[in-house]
């Protein structure tokens, strides 16, 4: 495995895309819909890809995982569901890390056991606990945050 980082340009957005939603119905199949496929899609076009810092990983020439950075913020990180457990999202969070040395702070769902192992094995401490009524997801949340 020689996982590669970019930063997504237009071109890349439909592929970003469908791991972005690929992603979200795998390891996040509890989580309401919020949007339909075409609207997703949409933002990500449109949106997410031309308006955020956002990169990807490739293996091969393969699209892997992307992660959308807004400030110090990891605002989307999406591994593809068949890359998962494979080292991808550790390489690719080691990225973001190199990229914000100063620190990081990121948003995961209170039920997502999996991510938040990751992120706290990773050195992400808990710092915010919500009960999600400010997501669009309403879904409870916690902020971690990791500093060097």
């Amino acid at each position: 495995m020689a996982i590669s980082f970019r930063r997504a340009n237009a071109a890349d957005a439909s592929e970003v895309a469908t791991v972005y939603i690929a992603s979200r119905r795998g390891a996040a199949a509890y989580l309401p819909t919020v949007g339909t496929d075409e609207e997703i899609r949409a933002f990500v076009i449109h949106q997410m890809v031309p308006e955020r810092e956002t990169w990807v990983a490739e293996d091969d020439g393969r699209m892997v995982a992307v992660l959308t950075l807004h400030g110090d913020e990891v605002d989307q990180f999406y591994v593809a569901p068949g890359e998962q457990r494979r080292g991808v999202g550790d390489a690719m969070l080691a990225h973001a890390k190199r990229l914000r040395p100063g620190g990081l702070q990121l948003w995961a769902f209170q039920r997502n056991a999996p991510a938040r192992r990751f992120y706290e094995a990773r050195g992400f401490i808990a710092k915010k606990f919500t009960d999600g009524a400010t997501n669009m997801e309403r879904e409870a949340d916690v902020l971690y945050e990791w500093t060097p």
